[in-house]
């Protein structure tokens, strides 16, 4: 199974250093009821504006719900297809506008879902799963089979499983993508200091 740790500049945690997004996923694998509520469980935990949990989850499990899994899959573009035919479950987060104790529009709920996201992408590691994340697919279909209302926006497909070889996915533009090293810009050209552009040193 392949491995791709971050090569950091600094010590990070070791959940942080092993989180990554494979493409190859066992189809005979299926993720349990009990790791499904310890997923929802952390992403119920994360931090948002006044405490208002503005995210929302679908959730497709294909071993409980085939109809609605292949529904879900039928959203996405033709190459996450290529290699999510493997995953057995899929969710969906989708971000309000709304604030629910006012219903006054709030500017956070798609920092504050991906926040949420976030933290199902990191316990996914602790639970020895692998958590892909995906803005390739039809929102707007996805909100029309799903009958999400208008005040919630689609952000990201989410692929839950249990990661196999890179031998298993036979595109060969998915297996450059899985057998690609990770990589990242330096410090200084995505985190400023006292000045927008002062990178930081």
């Amino acid at each position: 199974m392949l491995e791709k740790h971050a090569t950091t500049s600094a010590p990070i945690h070791e959940l942080l250093v092993r989180r990554w997004s494979s493409r190859a996923y066992a189809p005979d694998r299926p993720v349990s009821r009990e790791q499904l509520k310890i997923l929802l469980e952390a992403a119920r935990w994360a931090p948002s504006c006044n405490g208002s949990e503005p995210w929302r989850y679908l959730i497709w499990d294909r071993a409980r719900d085939p109809q609605g899994w292949q529904k879900a899959f039928d959203c996405l573009n033709d190459n996450n297809k290529k290699w999510v035919k493997n995953v057995p479950l899929l969710m969906l987060s989708c971000a309000g506008s709304i604030f629910e104790h006012s219903g006054k529009p709030t500017h956070w709920g798609q920092h504050d879902t991906g926040l949420a996201s976030m933290s199902l992408a990191v316990q996914a590691v602790a639970l020895g799963l692998m958590l892909h994340q995906m803005g390739g697919y039809d929102a707007e279909k996805a909100r029309e089979a799903f009958a999400i209302p208008a005040e919630f926006t689609p952000m990201a497909f989410i692929a839950v499983g249990y990661q196999t070889g890179p031998e298993t996915i036979d595109d060969a533009e998915v297996k450059k993508k899985e057998l690609a090293p990770r990589a990242r810009k330096p410090l200084g050209e995505r985190f400023f200091e006292g000045g927008w552009g002062k990178g930081f040193a």
